[in-house]
């Protein structure tokens, strides 16, 4: 059990506690999501074959295109907010960009319509969620 005082959690290693740590800051969290998404959205651009390889063939690749050059722009926008000290912006993107994904992934995969393994995008996007809901506010 974590022991506010001390600091003590038990069932994690300092390195992991330390990178909790700093994702407390809301400046270093919306940096971290912001890379998370420049790169997750520059996949599909950068190799559609293996992105389809992972996530299912698209049908419309120019919807996949479109979508992946707004997560782009999206994920520079925070990370430019962040550095710019605009933590309320940042902090919404961070939100609005999990809470889109999560609730796409969430309706879709169990429709039949996108592959199951949106599921890890899933899990990935709650954590971004989970770890704004535990970041200081500034």
């Amino acid at each position: 059990m974590f022991d506010r005082r001390s600091g003590y959690r038990p069932h994690m290693t300092r390195l992991a506690t330390r990178a909790l740590d700093r994702l407390a800051d809301p400046v270093a969290l919306a940096h971290a999501q912001g890379v998370s998404t420049v790169i997750g959205g520059a996949w599909p651009l950068v190799s559609m074959r293996s992105f389809e390889a992972v996530f299912g063939p698209k049908e419309d690749r120019w919807l996949a295109y479109t979508v992946s050059g707004l997560l782009v722009t999206n994920g520079l926008s925070q990370v430019l907010a962040a550095r710019g000290g605009v933590v309320p912006t940042a902090r919404a993107l961070g939100y609005g960009t999990a809470g889109t994904l999560l609730a796409i992934d969430l309706v879709f995969v169990p429709a039949g319509r996108i592959r199951w393994t949106y599921l890890i995008d899933a899990a990935f996007e709650a954590m971004w969620i989970g770890l704004w809901s535990r970041a200081r506010r500034s």
